[in-house]
């Protein structure tokens, strides 16, 4: 007896519209046709549930998915882990909105779409790696850093309105950190807070106590940080300007899978550093994009400004640039393309041992 021939299934595209709580898939055929959507919970039970209702469909080429780096990153994480190609799709432009209307199915569809359109080439961050944990531990170093900004800023300020004695008493130190210890040292009565001068004592002792906290706490994730950071991109970390600040700022912006930025133009154009043409009639000139990552953008910034002061390859190439015509910023723009290129090549070789040597995680869901 001859055996039936086997059937095999189309390909399918899976497109996701991502919220906090719950997740709204749409599965389309090769062809374009909308075959089936379904919402699951953003739970890890719920994205199990997702690839088992997408395989009583067929094997999916990809998976579309809004917002991967914040409310898609479990589900993103969980897909990986299982094998499977994720891009990243824009959320739909408020003009799609305006004439098709607004609901979760049209939004994953629309995901999904895009991707068979080819509009969504963009591969997601890896998210489930050490860069991660630098991202995480960069964020609360930073908003202790704007907390003490702010707890210095208001001291500052209590101190132009506090009575005249003890405003003279806290000035007479020298330098901010004696301001600070002068603050600590103050012994407000708390049963007389009805007079103004109590009522500073107290508000300044506690602005300088929360400063010191916040100094111990910065100086923690500095140190934890530093550690990472230096295993991470030890070749990056070893040149002219590129602090330990810099090269996190790097990772963050790039994702541990460097690789999915092709080219040392694309990083760039990510950073908003790539030359754009600004040409018309008998002017020929360039400038940088506008756009990208700003933090990057304030990184590359920083490392060039360094390196004109210290590096004299960096101030011989500014002054043979000038002496051609260009102004001080146009030379400038130049060197964050040059010092891009370099981050770049640095980050594959460095992330590429990373990758080699980092072991299998379990990610979760």
């Amino acid at each position: 007896m001859t055996a039936a021939p086997t059937v095999e299934q189309e390909p399918i595209i899976v497109g996701i519209d991502t919220h906090k709580d719950i997740h709204h898939a749409a599965i389309l055929s090769a062809r374009g046709a909308l075959i089936a959507d379904q919402q699951f919970p953003a739970t890890s039970r719920g994205y199990a549930q997702l690839l088992a209702w997408t395989a009583t469909v067929g094997p999916v080429a990809v998976f579309g998915i809004e917002c991967t780096g914040s409310y898609g990153a479990g589900l993103v994480r969980h897909l990986l882990a299982e094998g499977h190609d994720v891009r990243e799709v824009n959320r739909p432009h408020a003009h799609t909105a305006a004439r098709r209307g607004k609901t979760d199915a049209i939004d994953a569809e629309a995901a999904a779409r895009k991707i068979l359109a080819g509009e969504a080439p963009v591969v997601p961050k890896n998210t489930s790696g050490v860069v991660e944990s630098i991202r995480m531990l960069t964020l609360a170093r930073n908003s202790a850093v704007k907390a003490r900004s702010i707890a210095q800023t208001q001291l500052q300020n209590v101190l132009v309105t506090a009575p005249g004695e003890l405003r003279e008493q806290i000035n007479a130190t020298t330098g901010p950190k004696a301001r600070i210890a002068a603050c600590r040292r103050l012994r407000p009565d708390t049963a007389g807070l009805t007079d103004p001068m109590q009522a500073a004592k107290l508000t300044l002792r506690t602005l300088a106590n929360r400063v010191e906290v916040l100094n111990e706490e910065i100086g923690d994730l500095d140190q934890q940080l530093g550690q990472l950071v230096a295993a991470t991109t030890p070749t990056l970390v070893s040149k002219i300007g590129i602090g330990t600040g810099h090269a996190a700022q790097f990772l963050i912006s790039a994702g541990e899978n460097v690789g999915r930025l092709h080219t040392d133009a694309a990083f760039a154009r990510l950073c908003g550093v790539a030359p754009i043409p600004v040409a018309s009639g008998k002017t020929h000139r360039m400038r940088l994009h506008r756009g990208g990552d700003r933090q990057a953008n304030r990184a590359l910034h920083m490392i060039a400004v360094v390196r004109l002061r210290y590096d004299p390859r960096t101030v011989a190439y500014m002054e043979r640039r000038r002496a051609e015509g260009l102004s001080k910023k146009d030379v400038l723009r130049c060197l964050k393309r040059f010092i891009a290129r370099e981050v770049y090549n640095d980050l594959r070789r460095d992330l590429s041992a990373v990758s080699s040597t980092r072991p299998l995680v379990a990610l979760e869901g």
